[in-house]
């Protein structure tokens, strides 16, 4: 008769499965030594003894996947919650930061076109007025920037409404002025903006600070000590006091020489010289356009490098030459 087997204790069982799952360690890489890489390799990616990929089974795979899945759900939750409460504070078209309080501030800087492409730090205007070549760069530059103007349709006008304004009848809510390119008399692109007759056109424009409001010089006995007198004659000739609602704009020579050198100046839109009024506050409205000013130089002596300050005039725009605030220098070089 057999005797049955004495069982072993439950500590002798426990070591006893440590030296068999030793053991079949140890043959298993017994075999492994005798595969080349590339079976190794696909051993790796399918194991069909052990029924593991990549070294995890179906269970192990599900159970990190439901893991991630988890994690990743749930991480991906509280970014749209913390996006959702964030956008609600915001508004598309009104900034949170308004005037002192943004960085930009309240005194709106002067901007010009054209602008040499290939150097931003430069501001020197240079060709020629015979060559076609030299004059176009120019005139091309010119014809980008006003791309939108010239083609309205290309902004988006939403509900906007645009209109012809004047001093006498100002946009209501949700209207923006219309900017008339024929304004602009002969600073037109049909004249190549007067390059090639040696006599060029720049375009001014202030820059959009949102919910800015000028406060103007529209008194012809309170204007300031240093304004160009040909400015203060052009506003003594304005009999209407909403009319002198602008923001004044003067252009000349930085230096006596310059202004010698510089010449005969007109303005466009013409008998206003300046920003009109109905085009603030700038409130980002669709369809708006920045008004621009087209200032031409009759005859600027050929030759010579001139240094030219064009200034914009408004009670609580602040000018410093130093700071080049309120202000916009550039040169003219015509060969």
């Amino acid at each position: 008769m057999t005797k049955a087997p004495k069982k072993l204790p439950g500590r002798a069982l426990s070591i006893q499965d440590d030296l068999l799952t030793v053991q079949a360690q140890y043959f298993r890489k017994l075999d492994e030594k005798k595969l080349s890489n590339s079976e190794r390799f696909l051993k790796f990616i399918w194991d069909p003894k052990t029924k593991t990929c990549f070294g995890r089974t179906a269970t192990s795979w599900s159970k990190i996947g439901l893991f991630y899945l988890i994690f990743y759900g749930m991480l991906a939750a509280l970014v749209a919650i913390c996006m959702c409460v964030f956008f609600q504070t915001l508004d598309p078209r009104i900034p949170k930061w308004q005037l002192d309080r943004s960085l930009i501030g309240t005194n709106p800087g002067l901007g010009f076109r054209p602008m040499p492409t290939n150097n931003e730090e430069s501001t020197l205007i240079w060709f020629q007025g015979s060559n076609v070549t030299s004059y176009s760069y120019w005139v091309n530059n010119i014809l980008e920037f006003l791309d939108k103007y010239y083609v309205p349709s290309k902004i988006a006008k939403g509900n906007g409404q645009i209109k012809t304004c004047s001093h006498s009848d100002y946009p209501a809510m949700g209207e923006v002025c219309e900017v008339d390119v024929r304004d602009w008399g002969d600073c037109n692109r049909d004249q190549f903006f007067n390059y090639h007759k040696n006599s060029p056109c720049i375009f001014l424009k202030l820059n959009k600070i949102y919910g800015w409001t000028p406060e103007y010089y529209d008194n012809a006995d309170q204007l300031p000590a240093d304004m160009p007198e040909k400015l203060k004659k052009h506003i003594r000739s304005i009999n209407n006091t909403k009319e002198m609602q602008n923001v004044w704009l003067s252009c000349d020579g930085e230096n006596p020489a310059d202004v010698e050198y510089l010449g005969p100046i007109s303005y466009y839109p013409k008998g206003i010289q300046g920003f009109p009024g109905y085009y603030f506050p700038y409130m980002n409205s669709e369809g708006y356009l920045s008004p621009l000013v087209a200032v031409k130089f009759e005859r600027p002596v050929s030759g010579i490098v001139i240094n030219v300050e064009c200034r914009a005039w408004a009670k609580n725009i602040h000018y410093s030459r130093v700071e080049r605030t309120g202000s916009v220098h550039f040169e003219l070089l015509i060969d």
